[in-house]
């Protein structure tokens, strides 16, 4: 078993967030007489497995609502049951791309503009 501490020195995570996970069921932790928190060491995975799919753009609520195919093992990339949910969150990215792309060509415009009407 894994203090929570040593939980997060060999995730790289903060003791907070460790606690968020297992305040949102993502984690399973067993409580000791004095309280303190341990967890088991395939939690090691768990969390890295967590901190991925943070990454890529999901919410604790929706990492909550993943089957265990996709939360409990460190680099599970694809579950059937998951596909549509990281389809839907990879369009959304995209969506968010093309927007700032957009954007961005506005901008440089404008700039074009302005700088051509002060250059003599």
């Amino acid at each position: 078993m894994l203090s929570i501490g040593e939980l997060a020195r060999q995730t790289g995570i903060s003791v907070r967030s460790i606690r968020h996970y297992d305040r949102h069921g993502l984690l399973c932790s067993t409580r000791a007489c004095n309280g303190y928190r341990y967890f088991p060491p395939q939690a090691l995975g768990q969390v890295r497995q967590i901190q991925q799919l943070i990454a890529t753009g999901f919410s604790i609520a929706e990492i909550a609502a993943f089957p265990a195919c996709m939360r409990n093992e460190e680099g599970a990339t694809m579950c059937p049951q998951t596909r549509a949910l990281q389809r839907k969150r990879l369009a959304t990215i995209e969506a968010q791309i093309a927007t700032l792309e957009r954007r961005r060509a506005q901008l440089v415009a404008a700039l074009s503009e302005t700088e051509q009407k002060t250059t003599p």
